[in-house]
């Protein structure tokens, strides 16, 4: 990752920089399997444990490096607290509804701890409180209603006014057995086990098509087959949309900055807020006994731009409200949100009978990765899955669903119509050095990034998904489509799908 600026700290998650990077195999053979899993992150790498597990055959298919796409780039909280999710499901779905979340979320967090005893992974998990409070006094009902229907789906929450913050709240729902990790440690530790286990991993393998047939059969970038008896897709974003889920998820990108602080400052728990277009916090271990500050906020959409003004706005208020000096990392982390709020997990499409895909983790990649894992192979091996119904990808919810779908597909139009109204720059001579803009250029439009030395360079400014117009990412370097989230490095490579193919050069 490349950020660009002034902004302090290393350009890089404290994940990946605290780990070795993998080396797993390139695809370079046509392969039969039972099972096989289009994404190396975490939900895909949970199913394929527990698949190998329960004696399937299994190859994961990852189209960059495993645990190195949205996984390693979150801020690792194993919390069934998700803001205020659970007053919003009972209100909208019922009781049951709301306990069946809850139950599946804290499962998913006590099968990490159990996985990483059971393979003796040191992946830095500490049990710890997790909280989501505010300060405003007109927002503590809100926070007392959460941890009412908490504590009715069936978790230890209750309301407090007081937390291990260095400031005061008014109030907040205190959650207890939650807990954080390390996850790049345990993903790979889980990966090793997965190939041990007889299971197989292929790194820079893109997969660019599905045949649901019997059985079912992928197509790689290089042309070669997989052939499963089923296929899982858990590409954060599907790569193979067949049940319209591009009109109901919402990309969101926030920003991380991380910073060394003194143990004795620890806030002892993990923190969450919806104010200032959102604060959340945790601490990990780190060097001299010292633990690292991580905070994550800044939510925002891809390709808004102003991203370095928000990593500035970010860093003032860790150095504010913690007293932080030294920021060591910056990162920026990208999920996507569901119409109602609950994530896709289960078969694919109506039809579908071998082809299953889980996305729209909404910002809690971490328990719905594990909780994807243990009920997609739940479904697989045809074992029950009590939560099923509430994560089916083929619910739709009219009444429900429509304002916020209705919504997003404005949202949608609105860029793919407005943003071929205007160019970001009149001409290639406006952009300076390090920056970039779309440009019309022979009546094309091209998105341009002009280098460090000074020159140039153009590739298509069409999104290779679905046709929306890019755009560029100041801080990071990079260009994003603000309809559904793809990104694509300088040179139009893809870094982040649903795209599957890059941006095309121009010659200027």
């Amino acid at each position: 990752m490349d950020i660009a600026g002034d902004t302090p700290g290393l350009a890089e998650s404290y994940w990946m920089d605290s780990t070795e990077p993998t080396s797993y195999p390139t695809l370079a053979d046509d392969l039969q399997v039972d099972v096989a899993v289009v994404g190396g992150g975490i939900a895909g790498l949970s199913t394929a444990w527990e698949l190998v597990r329960a004696g399937r055959s299994v190859a994961v298919l990852e189209a960059g490096r495993i645990a190195a796409g949205v996984t390693g780039y979150t801020t690792a909280k194993l919390s069934a607290l998700h803001t205020l999710v659970y007053a919003g499901i009972r209100s909208a779905q019922g009781a049951e509804a709301a306990r069946l979340y809850a139950t599946s979320q804290q499962q998913a967090i006590e099968h990490v701890a159990r996985t990483a005893d059971e393979l003796a992974i040191d992946c830095e998990l500490e049990q710890l409180p997790a909280y989501t409070y505010v300060e405003s006094a007109e927002q503590v009902q809100r926070i007392q209603d959460e941890a009412e229907a908490a504590a009715a789906a069936g978790l230890p929450a209750s309301f407090v006014t007081g937390t291990g913050l260095p400031f005061p709240v008014a109030g907040a729902v205190r959650l207890e057995r939650q807990a954080q990790f390390h996850p790049r440690r345990y993903l790979l530790g889980l990966a090793e086990a997965i190939v041990e286990g007889g299971g197989a991993i292929y790194e820079r393998t893109r997969v660019l098509d599905l045949d649901e047939g019997r059985p079912c059969r992928l197509t790689t970038e290089h042309g070669l087959a997989v052939t499963a008896a089923d296929v899982v897709v858990t590409t954060h974003f599907p790569v193979f949309d067949r049940a319209l889920l591009f009109a109901r998820l919402v990309p969101h990108r926030e920003l991380v900055v991380a910073a060394p602080i003194p143990a004795d400052q620890d806030p002892g728990g993990m923190y969450i807020t919806q104010a200032d277009n959102t604060r959340s916090v945790r601490t990990a271990p780190y060097t001299d006994g010292r633990r690292l500050l991580i905070v994550t906020g800044e939510s925002f959409t891809p390709g808004a731009g102003g991203v370095g003004d928000r990593y500035g706005r970010l860093t003032a208020w860790a150095r504010e409200r913690f007293g932080v000096k030294e920021i060591a990392y910056r990162w920026a982390a990208q999920d996507n949100r569901t119409t109602d709020q609950i994530p896709y997990v289960g078969r694919l499409h109506s039809a579908a009978e071998h082809a299953y895909v889980a996305t729209g983790f909404g910002g809690w990649g971490m328990s719905n990765g594990v909780m994807s894992g243990l009920l997609l192979a739940a479904l697989i091996t045809g074992e029950p899955a009590p939560w099923a119904g509430l994560y089916d990808p083929r619910r739709l919810h009219p009444l429900r669903e429509a304002a916020p779908m209705l919504k997003a597909q404005a949202k949608v139009a609105g860029h793919f119509v407005g943003d071929r109204l205007r160019s970001h720059a009149d001409s290639v001579d406006d952009i300076a050095a390090g920056a970039g803009a779309v440009v019309r250029v022979r009546g094309e439009r091209c998105a341009v990034y002009r280098d460090q030395a000074g020159t140039p360079h153009a590739v298509s400014a069409t999104c290779t998904h679905l046709g929306c117009i890019v755009a560029f990412n100041d801080a990071e370097r990079t260009w994003e489509c603000p309809c559904h989230g793809s990104r694509f490095a300088v040179d139009g490579s893809v870094i982040q799908g649903p795209a599957q193919r890059p941006l095309q050069p121009r010659s200027l």
